[in-house]
């Protein structure tokens, strides 16, 4: 048998074992959701990290980093900006009203703080946007098992879909945070192995970039694709509009947040993760370039890690390090299928369907719904072409719809349903028409998901002023659960 296959197959195997002994300590939806907020640092950082380091940090860079260079480390380097922000600012502050008001999604925080029609309209769109991250994860470890033993890509999807759900259905953020340490060594050990591999593969530093000259026949384009602003500021600044809000807002992380202890843990646990982010950018890009060097020819980008793990690395090398990037894709799945559940039971079901579902019924709808949104995100990952067009997808649509509602909705009285709804729906839809009908730059830089979340913040600072929200107690909701006491 394929010695890759045994590998991951063992690995596949743990997670199962460690999800069946975990779900002993989940007795309720409570559980599933916010791990009965008992969180450690250390649990959080492994719950966050796993969450982080998946599809778009390790296959997506690599093959970013395989077509475009060093400077493809931008986008990782964005996402841990985020995280700082989540640690020190959003993440202790948010983390402090679940307490007071019992919230167990970034959902609950939207309807105590604007209206239930907001958070419904909000959750019913992250879902679809979800969907394409769940997506990308799978066309991750689809294009894993492509490589090392040429399973078909649709096989590949359903097996990750299978496996993922599967484990993920027994604990919920339980089984996410004890699996996340098992990454967490797993994923660091495999590919710290294998960059002083692929390297000497290519012969150093100097051998990497004679190849890649040769490979692009221009001095200009070779440096461009040595330089760390070789994506270009159009790019590098989209990145930073799309995802380092996203780190900060998106409710997957801000509900594992939740499930910590204290914001002293909140604090630490995130800091943690923001580091391994910046230092992990590195790893895949150089991987990714180290691929392009020897192998220029690759018909699809997504298929520069496998092909690195594979060609570049002796046996036993490679399968620690295929494992890791499968462990990596794997352990993010369940992150957002933790958002997909989470948004469907706790934000639609028991708010607009059955307001009065027991802690119990909440457990057994969030694993149906991990198992539906299982087959969902199989039929999405077939429609999308590659894992960084599935995951643009999420992040813009999640950081131009959020991030204005949020970051004033937390620190501001001012802000009503009315203005984080209008700033919503016009940051998005300047985004749409920016990318699907007048492609226009603002400021000659600015690309659309980057024009529309400026927007949505000038329009929630302008109604936020003009039509500021008058403070009332209606004996459920409090407009004034934000104020610093």
């Amino acid at each position: 048998m394929n010695g890759y296959i045994i590998a991951i197959a063992l690995y596949c195997i743990a997670l199962i074992l460690i999800s069946i002994f975990v779900s002993k300590y989940v007795k309720g939806g409570n559980d599933f959701i916010v791990a009965g907020r008992k969180f450690n640092s250390g649990l959080l950082f492994a719950t966050l990290i796993g969450g982080n380091i998946g599809a778009g940090s390790t296959v997506g860079i690599t093959g970013l980093a395989y077509t475009s260079g060093i400077s493809a480390v931008w986008w990782m380097i964005m996402s841990g900006l985020g995280s700082i922000v989540l640690a020190f600012i959003v993440g202790p502050k948010i983390w402090e009203l679940s307490m007071k008001y019992n919230l167990l999604t970034a959902g609950d925080f939207l309807d105590r703080r604007y209206s239930k029609k907001f958070k419904g309209a909000f959750s019913t769109m992250m879902a679809i946007g979800t969907l394409a991250l769940f997506a990308g994860q799978l066309m991750g470890v689809a294009w894993i098992l492509n490589v090392i033993a040429g399973v078909p890509k649709v096989t590949g999807i359903i097996i990750g879909a299978i496996v993922v759900t599967v484990y993920f259905a027994f604990g919920g953020i339980v089984s996410a945070a004890y699996v996340g340490i098992l990454k967490l060594v797993v994923v660091l050990t495999g590919f710290i192995i294998a960059v002083p591999f692929a390297l000497s593969h290519v012969g150093g530093l100097g051998g990497l970039h004679t190849l890649v000259a040769a490979n692009l026949g221009s001095v200009a384009k070779t440096n461009s694709y040595f330089s760390f602003f070789g994506l270009g500021a159009t790019v590098i600044i989209g990145y930073f509009f799309m995802l380092t809000p996203s780190f900060f807002i998106s409710p997957g992380l801000i509900g594992i947040v939740f499930g910590s202890k204290d914001t002293a843990t909140v604090r630490k646990g995130t800091t943690y993760n923001a580091i391994v982010q910046f230092i992990f950018a590195f790893i895949p890009a150089i991987l990714g370039m180290c691929t392009f060097a020897l192998f220029p020819h690759l018909t699809v980008q997504d298929l520069a890690l496998p092909t690195a793990m594979k060609e570049l690395l002796p046996f036993w090398v490679s399968a620690i390090a295929l494992a890791a990037v499968f462990a990596a894709e794997i352990s993010t799945a369940d992150t957002v299928l933790y958002m997909l559940t989470t948004s469907f039971t706790n934000d639609i079901y028991k708010t607009f369907i059955k307001p009065k579902t027991t802690d119990t019924e909440l457990l057994r709808m969030s694993r149906y719904v991990t198992f539906v949104s299982g087959i969902l995100g199989v039929g999405m990952a077939l429609l999308l072409p590659n894992i960084i067009t599935a995951l643009s997808i999420f992040y813009t649509l999640m950081s131009v719809s959020l991030t204005a509602p949020l970051l004033f909705g937390i620190f501001s009285n001012r802000p009503t349903a009315a203005a984080a709804s209008v700033s919503a729906i016009s940051g998005v839809a300047l985004t749409i028409i920016l990318t699907f009908g007048y492609k226009v730059k603002l400021f000659g830089v600015l690309n659309a998901q980057s024009t529309g979340i400026l927007l949505s913040i000038v329009i929630m600072i302008i109604i936020m002023y003009v039509f500021p929200a008058k403070a009332f107690k209606d004996g459920k909701k409090e407009i004034e659960m934000n104020v610093s006491e």
